[in-house]
């Protein structure tokens, strides 16, 4: 577990949050941001390593927050609210029967127990009903964006159509640069080698490849990662660059001159068997 203290700052309200990476199942991270008394989680697919990181740092759960009905993301809840009585929110149409706090676009969460509010963005696509949840205080941007980003990737379309995504992936490129982007699994290394295969001339993706494989050899996480250098090496949000249009024309998975949003359903479909 590592925990990331924000820089320090008088600014009002800023009441020294943190982002704690809790690692579950093989390859999930859960999320407990907190302020070193009081604690919400997003994402709680197992309760265990939440309630050792709670016990561990001296905190209490004051919320919970959902991303999409996966088990992987709302196992944890039930065990987790039979100690902490606390506010589940949650996509409203996502089908998750244990949110008490149905959100949706254009929602704001001010969180219990936290000085801190999430406003909630619509990001259709890995589910029907999948919402992110954006912090936009100056200087200090965070997105937790479940299974729709991820570092160097995107989540699979499971309910969703590829449209969907890709206008899902663009809201979340259109945040500020230095938002931190907390995604939901460590899938970095294999989503980074498929962007070499498909966009090997660009030097920013060589160069986050060779940090992040540096990163995973000392056993560290590779996210947060961060608007910018998505937007810089994630083959999801730069699929309309002609480099990768090329290889996908040139391994047969796109026809020459097709719409871009043909483009990009080629590549999540490449992805999913490379």
């Amino acid at each position: 577990m590592l925990t990331r203290p924000e820089p320090n700052d008088d600014t009002p309200g800023h009441n020294d949050l943190s982002v704690l990476t809790v690692p579950a199942f093989k390859d999930n991270y859960l999320w407990l941001i907190h302020d070193g008394l009081h604690a919400a989680v997003v994402d709680p697919g197992d309760a265990a390593p939440i309630l050792a990181a709670l016990d561990e740092h001296g905190l209490t759960l004051t919320a919970i927050l959902l991303t999409h009905h996966h088990a992987d993301h709302i196992g944890g809840v039930a065990t987790l609210r039979a100690r902490f009585p606390v506010p589940v929110f949650g996509p409203r149409a996502d089908g998750i029967e244990a949110v008490s706090e149905p959100l949706g676009e254009g929602d704001v969460v001010a969180v219990p127990g936290l000085n801190l509010e999430l406003a909630v963005l619509d990001v259709p696509g890995h589910t029907l009903g999948h919402i992110a949840y954006v912090r936009k205080t100056p200087g200090l941007h965070w997105l937790f964006c479940g299974d729709t980003l991820f570092a160097g990737g995107c989540g699979r379309l499971f309910e969703g159509t590829p449209a969907q995504m890709a206008a899902s992936l663009e809201k979340l490129a259109g945040l500020p640069e230095d938002t931190e982007v907390y995604c939901a699994h460590e899938y970095t290394l294999s989503n980074l080698r498929f962007a070499l295969a498909v966009e090997p001339g660009n030097a920013a993706l060589a160069l986050r490849m060779r940090d992040e494989s540096a990163k995973r050899a000392a056993e560290l996480p590779t996210v947060p990662s961060s608007i910018g250098l998505e937007r810089r090496t994630n083959p999801f949000l730069r699929y309309r660059e002609p480099e990768i249009v090329d290889s996908l024309v040139a391994a047969g998975k796109l026809q020459d001159g097709a719409a871009p949003v043909e483009a990009f359903a080629a590549l999540r479909e490449w992805k999913n068997v490379f």
